[in-house]
């Protein structure tokens, strides 16, 4: 029986009150499965307690930042360790409990069948908690713009929940991809897209953070708005 490894790779930037509880839960879902934090630097000890509970535990690893860079960057740092370790199947994951630790059983049974899946706020309905009317407006119109500008039939196309097989990983260019937020999610679901790997889209409940602040901004909007027009030109020169 052929054994897969998993790594579920988590950006921080002040998550001290989420990540020690959240490792535990994650690690618990399955052996494969190791957890790597991407950390910039953060002021709270994120980074710190990190190196501490590695002592203990081989399965928890730890990319240290030393400034704040942005979640694209963070990404592609960890995609980068991922595909070095030789894992078989990458997750992106946040850090605060949007994300479902148990929804992972869910993407290692569906990435059998398929190179990409995504976690969907955005098929069975908007399954979305506590989040302001505007900013939901805004994450689902986001969404549909993606679609119709792109092509793409990807109802949640800025959903950071996802698993991808390594071969998905190793097809793009990670040093040819510079953006970030909203825009990144957006551009790595389109680069697997258009080289014809299978995506399935699985639904999942996300809930806005409890602990923490958010990371969303009016820049992080505006990247994604002016990536989906860039990503459209390329494909229509064929420069993808």
């Amino acid at each position: 029986m052929v054994e897969y490894k998993s790594l579920v790779i988590i950006p921080t930037y002040n998550e001290l009150e989420n990540v020690p509880k959240l490792i535990p839960e994650i690690l618990s879902q399955d052996d494969s499965i190791d957890v790597l934090i991407v950390d910039d630097a953060s002021p709270d000890g994120t980074g710190k307690f990190i190196e501490e509970e590695m002592k203990k535990n081989q399965r928890l690893h730890l990319i240290k930042r030393e400034k704040k860079m942005g979640l694209g960057t963070a990404y592609i740092a960890g995609f980068k360790y991922a595909l070095d370790k030789g894992y078989d199947f990458i997750f992106e994951m946040d850090a605060d409990f949007s994300h479902d630790p148990n929804e992972i059983k869910n993407f290692l049974i569906e990435i059998n069948d398929c190179d990409l899946v995504l976690g969907s706020r955005y098929i069975h309905g908007i399954r979305v908690l506590n989040w302001p009317m505007r900013r939901l407006l805004l994450s689902f119109f986001a969404s549909v713009y993606t679609r119709v500008i792109t092509g793409m039939p990807i109802r949640d196309a800025t959903g950071g929940f996802k698993c991808f097989r390594r071969k998905v990983l190793e097809s793009i260019n990670l040093d040819k991809v510079k953006s970030n937020g909203y825009s990144f999610q957006i551009e790595m679901t389109f680069k697997a897209y258009k080289k014809g790997f299978k995506i399935k889209e699985i639904p999942i409940v996300f809930v806005d953070r409890i602990k923490g602040k958010s990371k969303m901004s009016k820049k992080i909007v505006r990247e994604a708005v002016v990536m989906v027009w860039k990503l459209r030109l390329r494909q229509i020169f064929r420069l993808l």
